[in-house]
């Protein structure tokens, strides 16, 4: 179990991040056009794991268009958000937000994802949804790199994560 905070008032994940140097668990997550999209889908690239609470936050909202923008200037590497937003509303944050650089993918049906991350609140009033961390992935899906935000509100460390791209 990790703590974090949010708003200063500590929560809890069901467990820690992978840890780096680990083969990245396999995922079952769902796009914005309601396809089942797995880890093997994109051996071979580099993998950056943006995860947060939901895209209607602001920080979290942040965080794609950050990503979004950083994205373009990557070489051999997907950015996928993922959270346990429905499809639905990451397709229209997307449209109305002009995100494209990155892929949105949903862990809404089982939470599978949440759980073999360990990134599942506990308690705290974002219980069930996941915590806002970053996990990258080389090209052979060993996990690189890992940064769970201490802070809920705050957002994550891009310059930092983008570095252990390099």
């Amino acid at each position: 179990m990790a703590q974090v905070t949010l708003k200063q008032n500590p929560i809890h994940t069901i467990a820690e991040l992978p840890a780096v140097n680990s083969k990245a668990p396999e995922f079952d997550l769902v796009s914005v056009k309601l396809e089942d999209k797995n880890l093997s889908d994109y051996k071979g690239k580099k993998v950056v794991l943006n995860i947060f609470p939901s895209v209607d936050t602001p920080t979290c909202a942040m965080s794609v268009r950050q990503f979004n923008q950083d994205a373009a200037a990557l070489d051999n590497t997907v950015v996928l958000c993922v959270s346990r937003d429905l499809p639905f509303a990451q397709a229209r944050f997307c449209a109305a937000e002009n995100i494209d650089n990155v892929e949105m993918l949903s862990d809404f049906r089982e939470g599978k994802f949440g759980k073999d991350y360990g990134l599942i609140f506990i308690d705290g009033p974002l219980k069930g949804l996941l915590s806002r961390s970053i996990v990258i992935l080389d090209e052979n899906q060993n996990v690189i790199y890992t940064q769970q935000v201490s802070e809920t509100s705050e957002e994550p460390n891009y310059q930092e994560a983008l570095k252990a791209l390099k």
